[in-house]
């Protein structure tokens, strides 16, 4: 069944949307991520253009983010103070990256962009997962406990304008949060990401925050710089479209729900391996589009 999306002009079968965000509500249910570093691509890879992928992947992130923030909440494992600072970096990034959207839409570069930056950003993240899980599989199958790892005094401790954080036991600089905040609202921006593969190992390994209260604190600031990013990508690049936004909504609460079913019988070694695989197979993907001979040599747009 054919569905026309008015803000992206394509005409796309609405299973395989409700589809795809059944996936990533598989995903999320899984593995435990809000699923936008692959949602852009895979809406690229169906016929979206990068531009609408972006806007109205970041509006699903946004809407999941608050479901997840508000089951955290209720066990006290938010970080609000902390979020806040986050937050405050985080839209600084996201008006910086929207003008950088706008910039590269001006120029006829932002698919490249996108595209680019897919490419590195998974390549990275998916390799890092996959040696790491191998790893602890590895050391699952000798019976070798991984080394505890010893909380120290960091350069984070060092900087000034210092604020005490009292639900992650932390007395730190404004600076740091601040500034993983601000890249997380960049990239959200120009690539539609929540920005949670990058902040929450930023948060556990440059901040020292504990684990417990990481990925509450860490969707709290998502919800929000999602939002934002939303509502600037309406009112400034009009890409976002509703109609791809409700089917994708739709998909991923169901998709959620078998996940999380699932993802209780089986080992966290095996899910991150799952995951990682997922990442590089799309991250190839992308390459391999960046390379290949395109179908059509060439295309009529209009001059600007």
């Amino acid at each position: 069944m054919l569905i026309y999306l008015p803000i992206a002009e394509v005409s796309v079968n609405a299973f395989v949307l409700l589809g795809l965000g059944g996936l990533i509500g598989l995903l999320s249910g899984l593995f435990g991520v809000g699923g936008g570093f692959l949602m852009t691509p895979l809406l690229m890879l169906v016929g979206i253009p990068p531009a609408v992928a972006v806007a109205t992947g970041a509006n699903q992130i946004c809407a999941a983010s608050f479901s997840g923030v508000l089951a955290h909440w209720r066990r006290g494992a938010v970080d609000f103070r902390m979020g806040g600072v986050l937050l405050a970096g985080g839209v600084a990034g996201s008006f910086v990256g929207v003008e950088i959207f706008e910039l590269l839409t001006a120029l006829g570069q932002v698919e490249l962009m996108v595209s680019l930056t897919y490419v590195l950003f998974l390549g990275v993240v998916g390799g890092l997962m996959l040696i790491e899980s191998l790893g602890a599989m590895i050391r699952a199958r000798r019976g070798t406990a991984p080394k505890r790892r010893q909380r120290r005094r960091g350069w984070a401790h060092k900087l000034p304008l210092k604020m005490r954080f009292r639900a992650s036991n932390l007395y730190i600089s404004v600076i740091p949060p601040f500034l993983i905040g601000a890249l997380v609202g960049l990239l959200s921006a120009i690539m539609g990401v929540g920005g949670g593969f990058i902040m929450v190992p930023a948060m556990i390994y440059m901040l020292g925050m504990p684990t417990a209260v990481v990925v509450g604190t860490s969707l709290f600031q998502i919800m929000f710089v999602t939002g934002v990013t939303t509502l600037l990508h309406a009112t400034q690049t009009f890409t976002v479209d509703i109609a791809l936004a409700l089917l994708l909504l739709v998909g991923g609460v169901t998709g959620a729900q078998v996940g999380a079913r699932f993802g209780m019988k089986l080992k966290a070694e095996q899910l991150r391996i799952g995951l990682a695989l997922m990442v590089l197979a799309v991250c190839l993907k992308i390459a391999f589009d960046l390379v290949a001979t395109p179908a059509e040599l060439y295309s009529l747009a209009a001059a600007p």
